[in-house]
């Protein structure tokens, strides 16, 4: 029996990623007063608690922060089995957990701070943001 992925459901706090995905960019929220970039989409700053918040197109550079190589995979994903699991951090300064793709799911090839570029993949209505080994870096 096959079982389809799950697919997120956007909420109108988190509607403005989803759109940014959508559009290939990745969106995250930053803080007008105290300038922090932070993610998950939230209705007020983390750092000051300012409900004075923005929508930014960020660069979609980072760097690997920590993985996890999944071979026992859940329902829906067993096809993709195994496959790695990131923390990246952005170059903006959150962290973010995703996919991470082009890349061997094997130690020798994941090393941390390697610099990654977003991606976007599809699942159903929506693009999902995944992260790959940036053009030009060497691992």
């Amino acid at each position: 029996m096959s079982v389809d992925k799950p697919v997120p459901k956007p909420t109108p706090e988190t509607q403005p990623y989803w759109d940014g995905a959508l559009a290939a960019e990745l969106r995250i929220q930053r803080c007008t007063p105290c300038r922090e970039f932070y993610f998950y989409p939230r209705l007020f700053c983390p750092r000051c608690m300012s409900a004075d918040v923005q929508w930014v197109t960020v660069s979609g550079r980072a760097r690997l922060h920590s993985y996890v190589i999944n071979h026992r995979a859940a329902p829906g994903f067993e096809a993709d089995a195994p496959y790695v699991i990131a923390i990246v951090e952005l170059e903006e300064g959150p962290r973010m957990m995703a996919n991470l793709v082009g890349v061997e799911p094997r130690p020798e090839m994941l090393t941390l701070d390697m610099d990654l570029e977003v991606a976007f993949a599809q699942r159903g209505d929506l693009r999902l943001p995944v992260f790959r080994p940036a053009s030009g870096s060497v691992s």
